[in-house]
């Protein structure tokens, strides 16, 4: 099959991944459940793609390089920008990966646990540019080396691990909280992810 067509079945069947990941959880999603949505087989899956892991690290892939396309605007479309405007658009661009958050919260180690290397390497390929992109931005917007800039990409990316926790909270956990009397300050994705940059940001002259 040409490549064309490989890559349109398999967007394909990303698609549908991403669809049902709106509404269920990741431990409920199945090959035979994502084949339901689509127009090939359960087992025409199998030509693309070995586990459903397989299909939701392609899925984070394809949220990285949505975001690398923001961060590479950032780049290209600023000469420059002050430290709050650099955090303002870091913040606009990740709030519209809420999926990439949740993944990387919750399911990152199973994906690539159970994903073949070759599929891990290309998932690497596309976070290598992520790392890359945001380095670029340090250094061009806050004029600082790259060894500082890979410091602070280092701080900021395991950051974004615990965002999507501590801003979805679902009836049941805020039943809990109050139940515990816990005065529990509730943030909004920008907020957080925006009070985070600066604070980590702060201390770049």
């Amino acid at each position: 099959m040409e490549k064309r067509l490989v890559d349109e079945r398999k967007e394909e069947i990303v698609s549908a991944c991403e669809k049902l990941y709106e509404r269920f959880d990741f431990k409920d999603i199945n090959i035979k459940l994502i084949a339901s949505l689509i127009s090939v087989g359960r087992t025409s899956i199998y030509n693309y793609f070995q586990t459903k892991e397989e299909i939701f690290l392609a899925l984070l892939e394809r949220e990285y390089l949505k975001w690398n396309e923001d961060l590479g605007n950032i780049l290209l479309q600023n000469e420059k920008l002050a430290k709050e405007d650099l955090i303002n658009k870091i913040t606009d661009s990740l709030i519209k990966r809420k999926i990439l958050l949740k993944l990387i919260s919750i399911n990152m180690f199973q994906m690539e646990e159970n994903s073949r290397v070759e599929s891990i390497t290309h998932f690497k390929l596309v976070f290598k540019e992520t790392v890359s992109l945001l380095e670029q931005c340090l250094c061009k917007f806050f004029n600082i080396k790259k060894a500082e800039a890979e410091e602070i990409t280092f701080t900021i990316l395991p950051f974004l691990v615990g965002i999507y926790p501590y801003t979805s909270i679902t009836d049941k956990m805020k039943e809990a909280i109050n139940k515990a009397d816990f005065k529990y300050k509730f943030y909004s994705d920008k907020e957080m992810i925006k009070m985070g940059l600066e604070k980590i940001l702060g201390g770049v002259k």
